[in-house]
């Protein structure tokens, strides 16, 4: 079943402001580690999410264009924040502020990723929502669906230039 195509409830999972969710993956977003609470969140045991790749908690509402700029930064060996919706694996969802970095072995090249994931402010959430709904909505202008994310990420780019900040700036400013 496409990714898109997955059952979603509705119903927002919360967790603790004093709780992180930690992650990290290999270098093709495989789960190596998965933290306890991840795996309450999520809904997820262990050993259905060590070895999967991290898109199996993507939901149908985030959009890809933020995925490809949160791949891009990490791959060039920089960190990046983000807010991300996530589904759960009965269809339940949940908000983040995720922090990824690139985990570096000795020889200084990528070997992993590992994020750590806290609940986002609500009154950040009442801005990313709308936005990622209308990012979605240009990505879904394609058929195609490289075409679309590119034109997500036209439209971010955009956001972005007529903010006169990167990413991460444009985060934190929400």
């Amino acid at each position: 079943m496409k990714q898109d195509q997955l059952f979603v409830t509705g119903v927002e999972r919360h967790f603790d402001e004093t709780e992180i969710i930690v992650s990290k993956t290999d270098t093709k977003g495989r789960i190596t580690y998965a933290n306890d609470v991840f795996l309450r969140v999520a809904g997820y045991s262990e050993k259905q999410l060590l070895g999967q790749p991290h898109s199996i908690i993507r939901h149908p509402a985030m959009p890809r264009c933020v995925f490809s700029l949160l791949w891009q930064t990490i791959e060039a060996g920089r960190e990046i924040f983000a807010y991300v919706i996530n589904r759960c694996a009965n269809g339940d969802h949940y908000w983040v502020l995720a922090n990824v970095t690139p985990t570096m072995g000795r020889d200084g090249k990528i070997i992993g990723y590992h994020s750590n994931r806290r609940v986002p402010r609500r009154d950040a959430l009442e801005k990313v929502i709308p936005l990622y709904a209308a990012l979605c909505k240009e990505e879904e202008k394609e058929r195609n669906r490289k075409e679309g994310m590119a034109r997500g990420t036209a439209m971010v780019g955009n956001l972005l230039a007529d903010a006169g900040m990167d990413y991460d700036q444009f985060v934190f400013t929400l």
